[in-house]
């Protein structure tokens, strides 16, 4: 496969993902160790006072009960219009703090729908502010899509998340815990080789090309913090080792 990305590595961690007085992961104990915090935007999780306290908008599909990841199928123009709404509501707060809002990340089944589905992909990039990046998978529609629409597009790898043959996502419900054996390695290999072993062992090249890139990470997994303490150690001795200069 190809060597490493050509690019500083980033990392972007889920947030503000519960609801009320139910409380998802630690994001307290995250920001310190992320560069880019995807703020759940109401649809799929959080609500005003969870948005307020916590910046980029992690937009999902209207499915609170299912977390966003029950498949809804919509019109391209409520795909545009809850977009609009998500973004609208995080961009109040992030006016009212006078933070500009970083980038647009969808969330799960969205993510995915996006990915397979050029339509819906199109339908959600209209939603997006101008100027504002898009953070996604790339060689995806969702990458098109972006392009096709002058948005800014930031490459994602995973360090929780394992990947098909076919270079899509594996979902899974309920997934193992990310031992800090795994971490390492599964993130090493992505940033190193710009490829990943897929599950059924087969080397899968991902198109990063020359686009800026983030590791995504999530909050609701079983030992989250320990999991992005390891992919930041990961991270930053890659960014030592080929871009020392960023890390000065």
């Amino acid at each position: 496969m190809g060597g490493p990305v050509g690019q500083k590595v980033h990392i972007n961690v889920d947030l503000a993902e519960g609801y009320g007085n139910w409380a998802c992961g630690p994001d307290i104990e995250l920001l310190p160790l992320i560069d880019h915090a995807n703020v759940a935007c109401g649809f799929h999780a959080s609500d005003p006072l969870i948005m307020i306290g916590t910046v980029g908008a992690h937009v999902g599909l209207p499915d609170l009960q299912g977390f966003g990841r029950r498949e809804l199928k919509l019109t391209p123009s409520e795909h545009t219009a809850n977009r609009i709404y998500q973004i609208g509501a995080l961009q109040g707060f992030v006016t009212r703090e006078d933070v500009p809002l970083h980038h647009v990340k969808p969330h799960d089944m969205l993510y995915g729908m996006m990915c397979r589905d050029y339509e819906v992909a199109t339908a959600l990039m209209r939603g997006i502010p101008a100027g504002v990046a898009v953070f996604g998978l790339p060689g995806t529609n969702m990458e098109k899509a972006a392009l096709d629409l002058g948005s800014p597009f930031m490459a994602e790898v995973y360090d929780d998340v394992k990947y098909n043959s076919d270079r899509s996502l594996l979902r899974e419900r309920r997934g193992d815990a990310w031992t800090n054996s795994k971490v390492p390695r599964h993130v090493t290999e992505q940033i190193e080789t710009s490829s990943v072993t897929a599950v059924d062992g087969t080397a899968v090249e991902l198109p990063i090309g020359s686009h800026p890139i983030s590791l995504c990470c999530h909050s609701d997994v079983p030992g989250c913090v320990e999991v992005v303490e390891e992919a930041r150690a990961v991270v930053d001795a890659f960014n030592r080792k080929y871009f020392p200069r960023s890390m000065a």
